[in-house]
């Protein structure tokens, strides 16, 4: 199997899994922004919590997953390396859940939900619980076990699914048929947003249950040494993993603090409406999540080989290709991805769609660049490309939120994942030089987004839904006859794909020649 072959079919496994895990929320949308289920508050209530969640798990795991694969060279380095890291994991996760406890009604207020301390409560034990299971997953990912990894995250998803369902539908219909039994004197309709994070807390929980078999292989022996240098290295990952979920989510909470909304509860509903439309980039948000999860272990396997550099420029190739055919996919047909959003209120935000999209094409583009300080130990470069797209963040969102509103974050991601592709970029082409065809994939992404505005201007002629469905169809297969006209050849050494050009299927060495298939 080449490496690339491999690498698509691990991106694959972890791309119906993984980040459906980790953004849940995404499968519970249409359920979630259904106003007899959540009101439009209690949603931008829930959806900031979220927005904090990732913060505090950047400093809970500090860098600790990249680390591991980093340095577990061999299997013997890899025990070494496992043990230290998972006896400083659960050191650190007592601790900063303690403070987390004790802060809980500041923090609590800080984000605009003081009469629920109690949700910040729950929020520490799910970041606790998630970060005792990051090694554990990570050692699944270095031991190339996609499989299993995706049954536990599956596993968890319907365990959380499942959970949030019969707390907000099934527990307020037994309650109502009988008053007086367990659940209807025990259960309690206005907790709302508290059952959400009560679901999530017993899907981690669980998670680490079906984990426990990795997360127990640790051995009791602590290479303080070894700690120190896993320490170094992972540090300026901290600093730009921070920064980074500057970039991804604090835009929500920013949006509560400074949205022109009359009152406190119009405020959460911009933010229920920015977070609901933000879902509809899901296709290219999850594709991202799913190819860095695959491609992080991989590419420091592929540096191993020879001419690692070609094959880092293929990844990025097929990469652009696919998340071009999903900017597509969702822009061309938007009134019908709409729907997954089942409340219309909602609906007055799509406008920001395809601004996220190309944010999150940007953001995966930048994952894909970023090899070049990882693999050279340049790890303070990443933060500080980082530390300027939050840097944009911030100063967008607080110059123009009070008069664009959501609008205003939508720009302030474009902007910022904008800027990090660039900078790496350039950046990386001086310090470790990869031929990227960079003009060609340019080429693409602007051929993707006239299309967009060519269908945004047939729309204006106002005709049957219909019409403009086939006219986006048309234009869909008209991208997809360029890109197999242009990369026919290309494209016809990948599994399946060469089938349907008609080629021969690609050689035992993946048709790189030269190069040596990572390990």
């Amino acid at each position: 199997m080449s490496g690339i072959k491999k690498l698509a079919g691990q991106t694959l496994w972890y791309g119906v899994s993984s980040i459906a895990a980790r953004f849940l929320n995404y499968l519970l949308t249409p359920y979630l922004t259904n106003a007899s289920v959540l009101k439009e508050t209690a949603y931008g209530e829930m959806s900031i919590i979220y927005a904090a969640i990732p913060f505090l798990n950047i400093i809970f795991t500090y860098g600790l997953e990249t680390a591991y694969f980093r340095f577990s060279k061999s299997k013997e380095e890899e025990v070494e390396v496992y043990s230290t890291s998972t006896l400083s994991l659960i050191g650190s996760t007592v601790l900063f859940t303690s403070i987390l406890l004790f802060f809980r009604q500041p923090l609590a207020t800080l984000l605009g939900v003081e009469k629920h301390p109690e949700y910040m409560t729950m929020a520490a034990f799910i970041i606790a619980f998630d970060a005792l299971g990051a090694l554990a997953f990570a050692k699944l990912r270095y031991q190339s076990k996609p499989r299993k990894f995706a049954l536990i995250r599956i596993a968890s998803i319907v365990i959380n699914i499942g959970l949030t369902i019969f707390f907000l539908s099934a527990c307020p219909s037994l309650q109502a048929k009988n008053p007086n039994s367990f659940i209807g004197v025990w259960y309690n309709k206005s907790f709302g947003v508290g059952y959400i994070l009560l679901a999530n807390l017993l899907q981690s929980v669980f998670t680490l249950l079906f984990l426990s078999k990795e997360f127990f292989s640790f051995k009791l022996r602590f290479n303080a040494k070894l700690w120190k240098e896993i320490i170094l290295y992972a540090s300026p990952l901290i600093l730009a993993g921070f920064a980074g979920m500057i970039n991804e989510t604090f835009d929500r909470i920013m949006l509560k603090w400074w949205s022109s909304a009359p009152t406190e509860s119009a405020a959460k509903v911009q933010v229920a409406i920015y977070s609901a439309c933000y879902k509809l980039s899901i296709l290219i948000t999850l594709s991202v999540q799913a190819f860095r999860m695959a491609a992080e272990p991989f590419f420091f396997s592929a540096a191993q080989g020879q001419q690692p550099q070609k094959i880092y420029a293929r990844v990025m190739k097929f990469f652009v290709i696919t998340v071009c055919f999903m900017f597509l996919a969702v822009v061309l047909f938007l009134d019908i991805w709409k729907h997954f959003i089942t409340n219309p209120v909602y609906w007055q935000g799509l406008g920001v769609v395809p601004v996220l999209l190309l944010a999150n094409m940007f953001l995966g583009i930048y994952y894909n660049l970023s090899i070049w300080y990882k693999l050279s130990n340049k790890t303070m470069a990443g933060a500080w490309i980082t530390l300027i797209g939050a840097l944009i963040t911030l100063l967008i969102n607080a110059v123009f939120i009070p008069y664009f509103g959501y609008y205003a974050c939508a720009w302030a991601t474009f902007f910022c994942y904008g800027s990090m592709m660039v900078t790496s970029f350039v950046w990386g082409q001086k310090a470790y030089r990869v031929p990227y065809a960079w003009k060609k994939l340019v080429a693409y992404i602007l051929i993707c987004v006239a299309f967009f505005g060519l269908h945004s201007a047939f729309g204006l002629l106002h005709l049957n839904e219909w019409i403009n469905r086939a006219f986006g169809a048309l234009l869909f297969f008209i991208f997809a006859w360029f890109i197999g006209l242009v990369e026919g050849k290309e494209l016809a050494k990948l599994p399946f794909v060469g089938k349907f050009f008609g080629q021969a299927p690609l050689p035992p060495n993946g048709g790189l020649a030269g190069t040596q298939r990572p390990a």
